[in-house]
């Protein structure tokens, strides 16, 4: 029998917002997404919990009851558990890490405020199962959980990392791949696209800081002071008004540059996706990798850090070719693909297992046994 899901999102936008409404869509129980505009962060973990219990305690009052609460990293769970204690306090509740607030980048400019970590800490405790988007995730979570502890002077209770781990686990983001399939423009038996257009290189994630698009850039300059041919086409969302970097490469990168800036509808994206050769990313902080996943599903061979959650991605036997160290590592492999290899279709099987249509009932089956078991 279908369970009743009531998915906590109090940061509904991006891949937050897809995460949410992708597993509503694809999963064979019922899940209502209880959500909030994805704004002012800070608040959002801080003071969230006060409109998520409201719209909680209205459906209770209407006779509505969840047999499973799914929070998203970014729910104060147990502020959240405590306005609604009397209604949900015997629901058992999963909670997935999207991110963290410990090892995620600090700005250059800024200090890490621990309230959130100690947050999203408290909310591990409150749930029944702890899921991480990825391996390294989990790792870089615990291995960093007990320098915030040890941060505060007395009743630190270090037991508590050794009990949150001990109900964690690894489940990947599910994405919505196959509605790329309608776009496709190529086989991915076949060499890509069309043989008189240079290669296309895509990077297709956000303008932030924590991606690293000056070393992105770098790459790039390097590739046409040596005369390489190359169209590059950079499609990731920004969050400044005109971050500085972007505006210079627009001049340098001249005529190469065939697309600048965030795609708006799908059907543009997709035929970024589909058209790219090469998917790019120089990124200091990841905790999955959407955006990769989506463009090597659709037949770009990825040039990636050999760090964070990218090895998880590529098959074993890829991972020498796709992976980079260091600087010179990083032009090798572009080098290399710009001769345009086939694309892999062993790259997008590998891609392909993320489709909500494998990793869904995945999710199912844990919030079920959630439910039953309270894991």
């Amino acid at each position: 029998m279908p369970l009743t899901i009531w998915l906590l999102n109090p940061y509904h936008t991006g891949s937050h917002r897809a995460w949410a409404e992708g597993y509503a869509a694809h999963s064979r129980h019922d899940v209502r997404v209880l959500s909030m505009q994805g704004y002012f962060w800070k608040w959002r973990m801080q003071g969230g919990a006060l409109e998520l219990a409201q719209q909680a305690n209205t459906a209770l009052a209407a006779g509505q009851r969840p047999d499973v609460l799914l929070a998203t990293s970014m729910t104060n769970l147990p502020a959240f558990l405590a306005l609604t204690r009397r209604g949900l306090g015997s629901v058992p509740t999963m909670l997935y890490m999207h991110e963290n607030q410990l090892t995620y980048p600090s700005p250059p400019s800024g200090k890490r405020d621990l309230t959130y970590g100690a947050i999203q800490h408290l909310s591990t405790l409150a749930a029944d199962c702890i899921c991480f988007n990825s391996g390294y995730h989990l790792r870089a979570w615990f291995d960093e959980l007990p320098r915030l502890l040890k941060h505060f002077p007395d009743y630190t209770h270090l037991e508590t990392v050794d009990a949150a781990r001990a109900k964690s686990r690894v489940l990947p983001v599910g994405c919505d791949l196959k509605r790329y399939d309608k776009y496709s423009t190529r086989s991915v038996d076949e060499e890509a696209g069309d043989k008189s257009l240079p290669p296309l290189i895509l990077w297709n994630q956000r303008w932030e800081f924590d991606k690293d698009p000056a070393t992105m850039l770098a790459a790039l300059y390097a590739l046409a002071d040596e005369g390489a041919t190359f169209r590059v086409a950079l499609a990731g969302e920004s969050f400044r008004i005109q971050p500085a970097e972007f505006t210079e490469a627009r001049e340098r990168l001249g005529a190469r540059l065939v697309h600048f800036g965030y795609a708006e509808s799908e059907s543009e994206y997709a035929r970024l996706l589909w058209d790219a050769d090469v998917v790019l990313s120089t990124a200091v902080h990841e905790f999955f990798g959407v955006s990769v996943v989506e463009a090597v599903y659709c037949g770009a061979t990825p040039v990636l850090p050999n760090r964070l959650s990218y090895p998880e991605l590529i098959p074993p036997n890829w991972r020498a070719r796709c992976l980079y160290d260091n600087a010179d590592g990083l032009l090798a492999r572009l080098r290399a693909f710009l001769t345009r290899a086939a694309p892999s279709p062993e790259l997008r099987q590998a891609m392909a297992r993320f489709d909500w249509s494998e990793i869904g009932p995945v999710y199912d089956d844990l919030l079920q046994d959630v439910a039953e078991n309270r894991a």
